[in-house]
């Protein structure tokens, strides 16, 4: 970073400022604090300024897993998902999926992700990431925690599998990507949606569709940071402190107050993921 400081306190052009602050205080529902270029401290600094109280830190792998798990029993506004991402599930070991079991028990540990399918990619073999799946909807449920999906391009697989095995309690598709139809089905099965910066892009008519018909019992937001990050400020790099152009989106979008947008968001975090 460049060793100039802006007004917003960050160092350099490579951050966008910080937006307007939420009138109510919400929560990053999927970030990967490891990724950014910034400290733990300050990123969370940043956020609490505009109204983003707590954030929920992602594994992809076991060690991501781990970093993430000590990070939250270090900051009291950080909670841990632990997990192999789809994209990591090659040949993955049994011994990898216990020590992710062993993990999702701590209690700074609230969700059991990001796992799922991804048939975007061609990084892992789909029996691999199955299997995967699989196993990870059966910490959910051993634990008692969400289990937290990414699902791209798999639609249909991740629904059936789910239906197999039988969803847990409480089921949370990240970084939604289907439309309208696919969240109708989410909605009618319980499972909650969470919105990232894509949803604000020119070209994504179809998930603001599929965030209109999203009840807001069951809508989440999320940065997927440092990726996805909002317009106007796509192509820098994300953090949990722009939650608020995605939640201003949404809020638009469905025509509904911001601030009940912010409540609602709250509130299903609570319920979800337990007392912050």
């Amino acid at each position: 970073m460049s060793s100039t400081r802006g007004s917003d306190g960050f160092q350099g052009a490579s951050y966008p400022p910080l937006p307007e602050r939420l009138p109510v205080d919400v929560f990053d529902s999927h970030c990967h604090l490891d990724l950014l270029d910034l400290p733990v401290p300050r990123a969370l600094a940043a956020a609490h300024a505009v109204g983003v109280r707590r954030v929920m830190t992602i594994g992809c792998d076991l060690k991501s897993s781990r970093w993430s798990t000590r990070v939250a029993r270090e900051h009291g506004d950080v909670y841990a998902g632990v997990a192999i991402h789809p994209n990591e599930t090659t040949g993955v070991r049994d011994d990898v999926l216990e020590d992710i079991a062993e993990l999702a028990v701590l209690p700074q540990v609230v969700a059991v992700g990001e796992t799922g399918l991804d048939y975007y990619r061609d990084w892992a073999p789909a029996k691999d990431q199955q299997r995967s799946f699989r196993a990870h909807i059966d910490i959910a449920k051993q634990t008692g925690k969400a289990l937290v999906i990414h699902d791209r391009d798999a639609h249909d697989d991740v629904l059936r599998i789910l239906a197999e095995e039988g969803a847990p309690e409480k089921v949370v598709f990240h970084c939604f990507s289907g439309d309208a139809a696919m969240a109708r089905v989410c909605a009618d099965r319980g499972y909650a949606m969470s919105f990232a910066g894509n949803v604000t892009f020119k070209n994504a008519a179809p998930l603001r569709e599929a965030a209109k018909v999203a009840p807001l019992d069951l809508l989440l937001v999320e940065t997927d940071a440092p990726f996805l990050t909002p317009i106007p400020h796509r192509g820098k790099p994300n953090a949990s402190y722009l939650i608020p152009l995605t939640v201003g989106c949404l809020a638009e979008v469905k025509g509904v107050d911001l601030a009940e947008v912010c409540a609602a968001i709250a509130a299903n975090g609570e319920r979800l993921f337990g007392p912050w």
